[in-house]
């Protein structure tokens, strides 16, 4: 690990203006970034403390829920009105990571994580995301883990978050603050597929925050559900995942919404599957169905090819424990 200085911002646009000097890099909880600093992924020369920053806080209403960029994941995980109101989110949330790291952990360095790919953290290893232009040694190496959805010549490696595509399936949006004042973005916005650049993975500008994200209320969310398959129980990233929500009226799919982890290169919405359930009957066969369509885009490689079938499995499966069998 290299030598830096540790600074605090005087509000919102002193912090901004600190995080946009070359070299700057933010710091929340810290819980993804000191490993990486560690590992030499990441080199800043100075690190901006966002812990000074009013942008804690949980709140519902009638319109939906907004969460603070700073608010820990455990907090949002255990609070009451998620637990009802947004399940989908608290399944991620806890699917993610062991209670330390929860109570760590922030919503925003949440969604902005890097990705878990060995050969990223191995500084040993060729990699386009880590440094542009040596290759991607996960191609031609070991991919088991890696992305069958949004991959390129460049780069393959999945997107880590959990909580991203929970939210990605809820239509949230990412209220952010830069050097030229604030603006919005959905969440299926924020990440951008590898291309000619992996290194650049987001739409954030230089110095650019996240304030909150909010999630708008729907007749959906209430009936949705985070399933999260793995290597092991614990301790470990999603080889699939699928976040779901329903609107059930009469036995009838009224709206879907439908979003996949651990198989893209950022989490992944499934606009073909949430048409397909749109006015079908929420039975099993139905679920089934969606399951077979949410891999019609996949390309796999060899060692990941498995993904595809459990994929489809993943989707299913999570659609009937939200949707019930009929």
């Amino acid at each position: 690990m290299q030598p830096f200085t540790l600074e605090q911002g005087r509000g919102i646009t002193d912090t901004i203006a600190r995080g946009r000097a070359p070299g700057a890099d933010y710091i929340a909880g810290g819980t993804d970034l000191m490993q990486l600093l560690k590992d030499d992924v990441r080199r800043p020369s100075a690190l901006i403390d966002l812990e000074g920053l009013d942008l804690g806080g949980i709140l519902v209403t009638a319109q939906g829920l907004r969460l603070g960029a700073m608010a820990r994941m455990g907090e949002v995980a255990d609070h009451p009105a998620v637990l009802r109101d947004y399940p989908v989110i608290s399944e991620a949330l806890l699917a993610s990571a062991a209670p330390q790291i929860r109570n760590l952990g922030t919503i925003g360095g949440n969604l902005l994580q890097r990705t878990r790919c060995t050969y990223f953290r191995d500084t040993a290893s060729p990699c386009n995301k880590r440094a542009p232009g040596t290759g991607c040694a996960a191609i031609e190496g070991n991919h088991r883990t890696h992305a069958i959805f949004g991959g390129s010549r460049h780069c393959i490696a999945t997107h880590a978050s959990d909580l991203a595509v929970a939210l990605a399936a809820l239509d949230a949006t990412v209220h952010l603050h830069g050097p030229n004042g604030e603006r919005d973005l959905k969440v299926t916005e924020l990440h951008l597929v590898p291309s000619d650049h992996p290194d650049i993975e987001t739409m954030l500008h230089p110095g650019e925050l996240i304030l909150a994200v909010t999630v708008p209320a729907g007749a959906w969310t209430r009936r949705s559900h985070y399933l999260k398959v793995r290597d092991r129980a614990s301790f470990e990233f999603a080889l699939t995942s699928a976040a779901v929500a329903l609107d059930i009226q009469g036995g009838t799919i009224r709206a879907a919404r439908v979003a996949a982890g651990g198989v893209g290169t950022k989490p992944w919405r499934l606009p073909a599957v949430e048409q397909a359930l749109v006015g079908a009957p929420a039975t099993a066969d139905t679920w089934a169905r969606a399951g077979q369509l949410s891999t019609a885009e996949a390309s796999p490689l060899t060692e990941n090819r498995f993904k595809v079938r459990l994929l489809q499995n993943t989707v299913a499966c999570a659609l009937e424990q939200a949707g019930g069998q009929t």
